[in-house]
């Protein structure tokens, strides 16, 4: 999965997750668990894995399309709190996290990570979502 400019996706990100499309900047793509929508936008930059490692342009152009993201979850979902969070800490490849939050949902309110084991979407689910997404986005298919 590597670009003609070098840069390339984590495996594990890959394996993760289903692609919804390009922004400007990110990689779109929906992690493939049913208890969160939750969206990874990632830099389609090489050796990249903190925020300040980015130019000053590809930040801001990087908040863009994170709010961006977070506005299409909070509004296609109805969710009570979106997290935003780039930790990077088991895949060092700089990725940001947009998690649509319920007071209903399985870890609600602590972090979603180690909660609940991932429930996979149902794949009629999982297309209807992304392509609501990639509408809301205004990213072609």
């Amino acid at each position: 999965m590597t670009s003609e400019d070098g840069w390339s996706l984590d495996l594990q990100l890959a394996r993760d997750t289903t692609t919804v499309g390009d922004l400007p900047l990110c990689q779109v793509r929906l992690i493939d668990d049913a208890n969160y929508p939750w969206l990874l936008l990632i830099p389609r930059r090489r050796n990249v894995s903190e925020i300040i490692d980015l130019k000053e342009g590809d930040r801001a152009q990087l908040m863009r399309e994170v709010a961006r993201a977070a506005d299409v979850l909070k509004t296609g979902t109805g969710c009570h709190k979106i997290n935003v969070a780039a930790l990077g800490n088991v895949v060092a490849q700089l990725h940001v996290h947009v998690i649509a939050r319920f007071h209903s949902d399985p870890a609600w309110p602590k972090p979603v990570w180690g909660f609940a084991p991932p429930q996979p979407y149902d794949d009629y689910v999982r297309t209807k979502l992304i392509a609501a997404i990639r509408e809301q986005l205004a990213i072609a298919k």
